[in-house]
């Protein structure tokens, strides 16, 4: 899936733009308070999702920053294992496919270095969109959700 059209962009993020202020503050609104450590995350250089396999993506929507994720090794799992965090979607942005082609940008990098991906959600909504997205439910207590993904195509 790609985002065509209406101005929509994905792009892999190496600085914090001044924007994700505002993609915060409609997070909080919400009750999320991830962005929150994202941000602080990055100011003090704990998680900059640089390491090898990690990755950053926004989405923009004419130059404005619409959704957010990252792609980082599993602190609760061997090595092989990636972990979904921080995705967030503008509220007025959700049900046009945004988060979709967000995750599965996420994975196609994943696969490079990982087997499988895990994440962890506490809602109903978010559970269901990574159902959507072809992740299972796992009895974890560290993941909720986790999806294999295939071999790495580098290494045949």
């Amino acid at each position: 899936m790609s985002l065509t059209g209406a101005g929509f962009s994905l792009r892999k993020l190496e600085e914090l733009s001044e924007q994700i202020r505002a993609l915060e503050a409609q997070a909080v609104a919400e009750g999320f308070r991830f962005l929150t450590r994202l941000i602080t995350e990055w100011e003090n250089r704990s998680n900059r999702f640089n390491q090898p396999g990690e990755c950053l993506f926004g989405v923009f929507c004419q130059g404005k920053l619409i959704a957010i994720g990252g792609l980082s090794r599993d602190p609760y799992a061997d090595p092989g294992v990636g972990r979904l965090r921080r995705i967030y979607v503008a509220r007025s942005m959700r049900r046009l496919k945004v988060g979709k082609a967000l995750v599965e940008q996420l994975l196609n990098h994943a696969s490079v270095q990982f087997h499988t991906v895990r994440l962890s959600t506490d809602t109903p909504e978010g559970a269901r969109f990574y159902l959507r997205c072809g992740f299972q439910p796992i009895d974890d207590a560290s993941a909720t959700h986790a999806k294999s993904l295939p071999g790495d195509q580098s290494l045949q």
